[in-house]
């Protein structure tokens, strides 16, 4: 009998049946089981597995915690960290059945080194999330092997899609850069947020007043963005008027040698470079 779930209508969980297998319950899998439940999903649908054994009040609520025999599974979704994930994967690999969907969010880990490591023909996802995600604001980057049905394509959209937005790809060469913009940019907007504190006591603010201006400035433009039709370039040119203070400091900023713009384009490079590093 298949154990494939096929979904409706809507981006609710509340129609998925079977068995949900969570292994791994650090900062992203706790977002990504809030996520589901809020988006309809049974707890009593979820199985629990994490070998530090930390639970919270969220997975308290789901059917079973490290059982020794999860049975078959109709996805599991990996959130360990990646340098366990040999030893995971071969344990893991008596619940994975013929229609078991696999969505890992596991950074650097490729899909390669997944189908090496799980029963052949396994349907596998991969997907780059990022921090956001904890508050349902996140953006994820996913890329599917050739195994994986429609339905189980959709299953794993409505997975992500509970902590954020969902884009796709079809290049997995892609994901290095994906991560080094969206998996580890959350980073560089709370460097901002630092630098920005940093510079206004330069500047003589006392540093409580920096930390707030600063932590709300960035806050709230990001909020603005976010709602914002305009692209950032028409909303950075609508705060700047010629000749004034923000010209001034963007003139800085926006410099062709040494300005933000190849100072990002370096980080970049760097980060997407330390990922496929990781990768091997």
């Amino acid at each position: 009998m298949s154990n494939e779930v096929v979904f409706t209508s809507g981006s609710s969980l509340k129609e998925f049946s079977g068995d949900l297998v969570l292994v791994g319950h650090g900062k992203m899998g706790d977002a990504l089981l809030e996520g589901w439940i809020d988006n309809g999903l049974k707890p009593s649908n979820v199985v629990v597995f994490d070998p530090a054994r930390k639970f919270d009040e969220a997975v308290r609520q789901v059917h079973r915690i490290n059982p020794e025999n999860p049975g078959i599974a109709t996805a599991i979704v990996l959130a360990v960290k990646p340098q366990i994930a040999s030893n995971v994967l071969g344990a893991l690999s008596r619940a994975v059945g013929t229609d078991t969907l696999v969505l890992s969010v596991m950074a650097g880990q490729t899909l390669s080194f997944l189908e090496h490591r799980l029963p052949a023909e396994t349907a596998i996802v991969r997907a780059m999330p990022n921090m956001p995600a904890a508050i349902r604001r996140g953006i994820t980057v996913a890329i599917s092997n050739a195994r994986v049905s429609l339905p189980q394509r959709e299953l794993a959209r409505r997975l992500l899609a509970s902590v954020g937005f969902v884009e796709w790809i079809d290049d997995e060469s892609l994901m290095d850069a994906v991560t080094a913009v969206s998996g580890s940019g959350p980073a560089y907007v709370f460097l901002l947020a630092e630098s920005l504190t940093r510079a206004g006591i330069a500047a003589g603010l006392p540093p409580d007043l920096a930390a707030k201006l600063a932590r709300e400035t960035v806050a709230g433009s990001g909020e603005l963005l976010h709602r914002s039709a305009l692209d950032p370039a028409t909303l950075r040119q609508n705060v700047t008027s010629p000749g004034g203070t923000t010209a001034a400091a963007l003139e800085i900023l926006m410099a062709a040698a040494d300005g933000l713009d190849p100072l990002l384009a370096k980080a970049i490079a760097a980060a997407a470079k330390r990922s496929r590093e990781l990768a091997g």
